[in-house]
């Protein structure tokens, strides 16, 4: 790991090499910098991070998954659980972390430490510090043995040494690189190969009974976008009432709102004004405030300049030359009248989420004042009208300027129905996202663990060392993956799992996966079941490099708690 070249370094003597810890104020360093650490020291025997941290750490890698390619956060998870599994086995036998990782000792004995604001490492028995000169500057002025310090610009040796998990990892890669398949250039096998996806991804879900139905929703909205991946053009709403198979994608942009009273429901090349203001009257808005009078006259005055301040406001709304106005706050019947009066459609309460992505299919501006109607860029469509859905009335805008934009709308007997039929078609959209992103696509079925395992195991026939031995770990804990899928289906997973290896055995080429249906093992192009290599991808790497940072951990060092008051 190479250190930034424009920090100093602070290396102290031996005799400090602890009490730097001690010596800092921790709660400052904390609040001052922001400061987390991690302090990652190379003794004799291993204490692990406690159960708390690498929780959390498996629980980060599976929030990155799903903010990188939307599924594969179990998978991430369990390959994590069973690298560290498999370390601890290798931990018990005497065999060192830093072998397990790093295959080989290293000549000086490092340990890193990361925080938000400098970087420190044990080079033998010498504490380098790395970070910015005002951290240096503060060091050196705050800890006590300030005066035994040197400042240079030395960087900490980096990691040379040959990897375990690493090269497993590696090795593992490029075996699944080998196994992917690109049929980007083809458009008919390109859906099929993202229809394949989605329903592999829906069949561990809610909607797996379905799969089919909505696995063509998910295609034909990713499809729409035309290689954009923007999914913010993709809009879910839920509706209750009919079943699941009931729901449907329309091509355009569906809001769940109605209409004020007394205003036109259906506008036809509309011109539309998008805004976040009040429309309510204009009263003081000071906590606390009174006017007093002496009369009711000068209520009825009051009222009246309210009124007249809000109907200048909704003069100047109109000066826009608009026929529709969306606002994200209430509009209050006073400005509903002028609106109506004047023949323009108004839409009050539009939730934030949906006024954001109306104003982005519809190319308009979100605006709050409006004294320069030439500097609003005003949103179009060919068409507002109002529509019904089951009981329900909502407006539907057709022809608007984001022409990939579309609206699915679910049905389902219950909220909770909706509510998680909402999350799984969300997460076939967002791995739908990464296949069109990166085209290429692997077998499922714990085919490409299978295929990585046995180039693993190869590559530990031919390695010499402890480092070999790391590595078979590594080929055991990504088989573990095709054997919680048996597991999870009541089958015998250790059979299942023999039959694949020796099918992966006997031919290189084999397409083998775990079949659920048959309780045995089958051909996996035949069956249908594909996954995007780009979610393979971040679920070898994410779950190595989580397992990697805890088993470097030999212990974690933590400031005191404020003591309350």
């Amino acid at each position: 790991m190479e250190q930034p070249s424009s920090r100093p370094s602070i290396l102290t003597t031996p005799q400090q090499k602890c009490s730097w810890v001690r010596a800092c104020d921790m709660n400052e360093f904390r609040h001052e910098w922001r400061w987390h650490i991690v302090c990652a020291v190379n003794m004799p025997r291993a204490r692990h991070a406690d159960r708390d941290d690498a929780s959390l750490a498996r629980t980060d890698i599976s929030r990155v998954q799903d903010d990188e390619v939307g599924d594969g956060t179990t998978s991430v998870v369990v390959l994590a659980g069973e690298l560290l599994r498999e370390a601890e086995k290798l931990v018990a036998e005497k065999i060192h972390p830093m072998t397990i990782i790093q295959g080989e000792p290293y000549i000086h004995r490092c340990a890193y430490v990361h925080t938000s604001a400098m970087h420190i490492s044990w080079v033998g028995w010498v504490v380098v510090i790395h970070a910015t000169q005002d951290i240096v500057g503060w060091i050196q002025a705050n800890l006590p043995f300030a005066d035994s310090m040197v400042v240079s610009d030395t960087e900490c040796l980096p990691l040379h040494a040959s990897t375990g998990f690493r090269e497993a990892c590696d090795c593992g890669r490029k075996a699944l690189e080998a196994a992917a398949f690109n049929n980007a250039s083809d458009t008919e096998l390109f859906r099929r190969d993202l229809m394949n996806i989605a329903k592999t991804t829906l069949s561990s879900k809610i909607l797996t009974g379905d799969k089919e139905h909505f696995a063509n929703l998910a295609v034909d909205a990713i499809m729409r976008l035309k290689g954009s991946g923007n999914l913010e053009a993709i809009h879910i709403i839920k509706k209750m009432g009919g079943t699941l198979r009931e729901s449907f994608l329309d091509e355009g942009y569906i809001l769940d709102k109605r209409i004020g009273v007394g205003q036109p429901k259906r506008i036809e090349n509309a011109k539309i004004l998008v805004a976040n203001t009040a429309m309510d009257t204009d009263k003081i808005k000071i906590y606390g405030a009174r006017v007093k009078v002496d009369s009711m006259s000068k209520v009825a005055d009051i009222e009246a300049a309210e009124k007249d301040k809000m109907r200048e406001k909704c003069q100047k709304i109109l000066g826009h030359g608009i026929n529709c106005f969306i606002n994200r706050q209430l509009i209050y019947n006073f400005p509903e009248e002028i609106f109506a009066d004047a023949g323009v459609m108004a839409i009050e309460h539009a939730d934030f989420d949906g006024i954001e992505n109306l104003a982005l299919v519809l190319g308009g501006d979100i605006v709050s004042t409006f004294d320069d109607p030439k500097g609003v860029k005003l949103g179009s469509c060919k068409l507002i009208e109002e529509v019904m859905i089951g009981e329900d009335r909502l407006i539907h805008f057709s022809g608007v300027q984001l022409g990939e934009a579309c609206t699915i709308v679910l049905r389902g007997a219950s909220s909770h129905i909706l509510d998680e039929a909402e999350r799984s078609l969300h997460d076939a959209l967002c791995v739908l996202q990464a296949a069109v992103k990166d085209s290429r696509v692997v077998y499922g079925g714990g085919f490409p663990e299978m295929r990585m395992a046995k180039a693993v195991e190869t590559l530990s026939a031919t390695t010499p060392g402890k480092k070999s031995i790391a590595m078979e770990a590594f080929a055991r804990a990504l088989r573990a993956l095709p054997s919680t899928i048996c597991d999870n289906a009541g089958l015998d997973s250790s059979e299942i799992v023999a039959n694949l290896r020796a099918a992966h055995g006997a031919d290189p080429e084999s397409r083998m996966g775990v079949d659920v249906i048959r309780g045995d093992i089958g051909d996996m192009y035949e069956m249908g079941i594909y996954e995007a290599f780009r979610v393979k991808s971040q679920v070898l790497n994410s779950a190595t490099e989580a397992a990697e940072m805890i088993l470097r951990v030999d212990d974690i060092i933590r400031s005191a708690p404020r003591q309350r008051q």
